[in-house]
């Protein structure tokens, strides 16, 4: 089989209580064209569910995975996920030669704790965009795609989508891309139009980031023993 004829192969990580919203867009928009493989990878194959309750199971084990990926994608996780040694070790592999690394919300903090962002330009989701640096990322505060030479990182729900959409350009070419687009009758149209903080203002900001305030502890926690491992300083505010 010729270069030209080989099918992709693209790894999405799934795990235990890991965010199928986040990943399910590049999934969808990948997993749809012919020529892909799209593999589900976690340590195992039994059944996990994903948050809130989405019941799942991996297709490809982490030693099943092809060792040379297209793209390797992470949605948001739970935090202790980013100190789990054999995902870490196994984003670290495979992202050592992956063509794409795509991070989606809290899935770019994975990558960052897998050493794969360091040097990079980076995005993730608003509740916890300032803990970039500690992984060596310099934080782009974005609603849209953010791309540093192989690196593309997005916010939660819609960046699943874009990204996709950017990558199948990337791998199969423009048409392609617009067709999918179409395909999925992708084109947002916010019902309240306060998806970002820019949009929403001050005022409904900081009452969205206090009621989640106890989902960023354990990330902060995490992401200051990253920093430790990877020999990143952090400048304090």
């Amino acid at each position: 089989m010729t270069d030209e004829q080989r099918r992709l192969e693209i790894a999405i990580l799934v795990c235990p209580d890991y965010m199928p919203v986040d990943v399910i867009g590049l999934h969808t928009v990948l997993g749809m064209l012919p020529g892909v493989n799209v593999h589900l990878v976690w340590k195992n194959l039994d059944e996990i569910s994903g948050f809130p309750r989405f019941p799942t199971r991996a297709t490809t084990t982490f030693e099943d995975c092809p060792a040379d990926l297209d793209v390797l994608c992470a949605g948001a996780v739970p935090a202790e996920v980013l100190e789990d040694a054999e995902t870490l070790a196994f984003l670290a592999d495979r992202g050592s030669r992956a063509k794409w690394i795509a991070g989606v919300c809290a899935g770019s903090l994975l990558m960052g704790a897998a050493g794969l962002l360091r040097g990079y330009r980076a995005t993730t989701n608003l509740h916890v965009y300032d803990l970039l640096p500690y992984y060596g990322a310099t934080a782009v505060s974005t609603n849209a795609v953010v791309e540093d030479r192989n690196r593309i990182t997005a916010g939660p729900v819609t960046g699943s989508i874009e990204i996709a959409l950017r990558l199948v350009q990337d791998l199969l070419g423009t048409e392609t891309a617009r067709a999918a687009e179409l395909n999925m009758e992708y084109a947002p149209t916010p019902l309240f139009g306060v998806g970002t903080p820019e949009l929403a203002g001050p005022e409904l900001t900081r009452t969205v980031l206090g009621m989640t305030a106890g989902m960023k502890t354990p990330f902060l926690k995490v992401s200051e023993r990253a920093a430790e491992r990877l020999g990143v300083t952090v400048q304090s505010a």
